[in-house]
Protein backbone atom coordinates (compact mmCIF):
# COMPACT_ATOMS: atom_id res chain seq x y z
CA UNK A 1 0.00 0.00 0.00
CA UNK A 2 1.50 3.24 -1.30
CA UNK A 3 1.21 5.95 1.33
CA UNK A 4 -0.19 9.62 -0.62
CA UNK A 5 -0.49 12.85 0.46
CA UNK A 6 -3.96 13.66 1.58
CA UNK A 7 -5.16 10.24 2.62
CA UNK A 8 -6.14 9.06 6.01
CA UNK A 9 -5.23 6.10 7.96
CA UNK A 10 -5.57 4.24 10.90
CA UNK A 11 -2.18 4.07 12.98
CA UNK A 12 -0.60 3.24 16.56
CA UNK A 13 1.29 5.44 18.44
CA UNK A 14 4.37 4.27 18.96
CA UNK A 15 6.70 6.97 21.00
CA UNK A 16 6.44 10.74 22.12
CA UNK A 17 8.52 13.10 22.40
CA UNK A 18 8.29 17.40 23.52
CA UNK A 19 7.54 18.03 19.55
CA UNK A 20 5.34 15.27 18.36
CA UNK A 21 4.89 11.89 18.69
CA UNK A 22 5.54 8.86 16.15
CA UNK A 23 2.60 6.63 14.63
CA UNK A 24 3.30 3.48 13.05
CA UNK A 25 1.10 2.95 10.11
CA UNK A 26 -0.62 0.06 8.16
CA UNK A 27 1.99 -0.61 5.79
CA UNK A 28 5.02 -0.75 8.56
CA UNK A 29 6.15 2.62 8.20
CA UNK A 30 6.54 5.34 10.71
CA UNK A 31 5.14 8.62 10.32
CA UNK A 32 5.62 12.08 12.85
CA UNK A 33 2.56 13.74 13.94
CA UNK A 34 4.06 17.84 15.07
CA UNK A 35 2.93 18.85 18.70
CA UNK A 36 1.00 21.36 16.94
CA UNK A 37 -0.95 19.04 15.05
CA UNK A 38 -2.26 17.47 17.64
CA UNK A 39 -5.41 19.19 18.59
CA UNK A 40 -7.00 22.41 17.97
CA UNK A 41 -6.25 24.15 20.74
CA UNK A 42 -2.58 25.02 22.16
CA UNK A 43 -1.00 21.71 23.54
CA UNK A 44 1.47 22.51 26.35
CA UNK A 45 2.17 18.65 27.21
CA UNK A 46 0.91 16.49 24.51
CA UNK A 47 0.90 13.16 26.90
CA UNK A 48 -2.44 15.29 27.88
CA UNK A 49 -3.94 14.31 24.78
CA UNK A 50 -2.40 11.00 23.44
CA UNK A 51 0.21 8.07 24.72
CA UNK A 52 1.90 5.33 23.30
CA UNK A 53 -0.37 2.47 21.89
CA UNK A 54 -3.30 4.74 21.44
CA UNK A 55 -4.74 4.10 17.87
CA UNK A 56 -5.03 7.18 15.94
CA UNK A 57 -6.47 8.72 12.51
CA UNK A 58 -3.91 10.42 10.79
CA UNK A 59 -3.81 12.62 7.30
CA UNK A 60 -0.76 12.49 5.87
CA UNK A 61 0.50 15.90 5.25
CA UNK A 62 3.59 15.25 3.47
CA UNK A 63 5.73 12.73 1.90
CA UNK A 64 9.57 13.74 1.55
CA UNK A 65 12.14 12.54 -0.85
CA UNK A 66 14.04 10.58 2.02
CA UNK A 67 11.03 8.91 3.21
CA UNK A 68 10.24 11.13 6.39
CA UNK A 69 6.31 11.44 6.52
CA UNK A 70 4.41 14.02 8.19
CA UNK A 71 1.11 13.40 9.54
CA UNK A 72 -1.53 15.12 11.53
CA UNK A 73 -4.15 13.80 13.98
CA UNK A 74 -6.18 17.58 13.96
CA UNK A 75 -6.86 17.72 10.11
CA UNK A 76 -8.00 13.62 9.72
CA UNK A 77 -11.30 14.87 12.03
CA UNK A 78 -13.94 15.45 9.96
CA UNK A 79 -15.91 19.04 11.72
CA UNK A 80 -19.11 20.51 9.85
CA UNK A 81 -17.52 24.67 8.79
CA UNK A 82 -19.51 25.94 11.74
CA UNK A 83 -17.20 24.33 14.36
CA UNK A 84 -13.73 25.35 13.05
CA UNK A 85 -11.76 26.68 15.60
CA UNK A 86 -11.05 30.17 16.96
CA UNK A 87 -7.86 30.11 14.70
CA UNK A 88 -9.14 29.35 11.55
CA UNK A 89 -12.04 32.52 11.52
CA UNK A 90 -12.29 33.95 8.03
CA UNK A 91 -10.41 36.53 6.67
CA UNK A 92 -13.41 38.83 6.40
CA UNK A 93 -13.58 38.52 10.41
CA UNK A 94 -10.50 38.78 11.51
CA UNK A 95 -9.54 42.03 13.06
CA UNK A 96 -7.19 43.97 11.12
CA UNK A 97 -4.54 46.56 12.89
CA UNK A 98 -3.46 48.71 9.78
CA UNK A 99 -6.45 50.15 10.06
CA UNK A 100 -6.13 53.85 11.23
CA UNK A 101 -8.81 54.84 13.94
CA UNK A 102 -11.01 57.79 13.76
CA UNK A 103 -10.73 58.43 9.99
CA UNK A 104 -7.75 59.27 7.67
CA UNK A 105 -5.63 61.97 7.46
CA UNK A 106 -8.10 63.92 4.14
CA UNK A 107 -11.16 64.16 6.83
CA UNK A 108 -12.84 60.69 5.27
CA UNK A 109 -14.63 58.16 7.37
CA UNK A 110 -11.95 55.57 6.70
CA UNK A 111 -14.37 53.23 4.69
CA UNK A 112 -12.63 52.89 1.62
CA UNK A 113 -8.82 53.75 1.99
CA UNK A 114 -5.50 51.97 1.08
CA UNK A 115 -3.82 50.37 4.26
CA UNK A 116 -1.19 51.66 5.63
CA UNK A 117 2.53 51.38 4.67
CA UNK A 118 5.00 49.58 6.64
CA UNK A 119 7.03 53.50 7.51
CA UNK A 120 3.13 54.99 8.44
CA UNK A 121 2.65 52.23 10.89
CA UNK A 122 6.09 52.09 12.17
CA UNK A 123 5.63 56.35 12.42
CA UNK A 124 2.46 55.31 14.26
CA UNK A 125 4.20 53.51 16.68
CA UNK A 126 6.93 55.93 17.46
CA UNK A 127 4.27 58.34 17.99
CA UNK A 128 2.53 55.95 20.92
CA UNK A 129 5.86 54.60 22.53
CA UNK A 130 7.16 58.51 22.93
CA UNK A 131 3.75 59.29 24.80
CA UNK A 132 4.05 56.06 27.19
CA UNK A 133 7.88 56.83 27.57
CA UNK A 134 6.70 60.29 28.44
CA UNK A 135 4.08 59.56 30.69
CA UNK A 136 5.84 56.79 32.87
CA UNK A 137 9.19 59.35 33.31
CA UNK A 138 6.45 61.62 34.76
CA UNK A 139 5.42 58.71 37.13
CA UNK A 140 8.42 58.55 38.23
CA UNK A 141 9.76 61.61 38.49
CA UNK A 142 6.68 62.54 41.33
CA UNK A 143 7.72 59.12 43.13
CA UNK A 144 10.97 60.16 43.33
CA UNK A 145 9.96 63.41 45.36
CA UNK A 146 9.74 65.24 41.98
CA UNK A 147 13.55 65.68 41.33
CA UNK A 148 13.61 66.87 37.54
CA UNK A 149 15.88 66.06 34.91
CA UNK A 150 17.59 68.80 33.30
Amino acid sequence: MSIEVGSKLQGKVTGITHFGAFVELPDGKTGLVHISEVADKYVQDINEFISVGDEVTVKVMKVEDDGKIGLSIRKAQDRPKEERPQGDRPRSDRPRGDRPRGGDKRGGTGRSQRPLSFEDKMSRFMKDSEERLASLRKQTDSKRGGRSRK
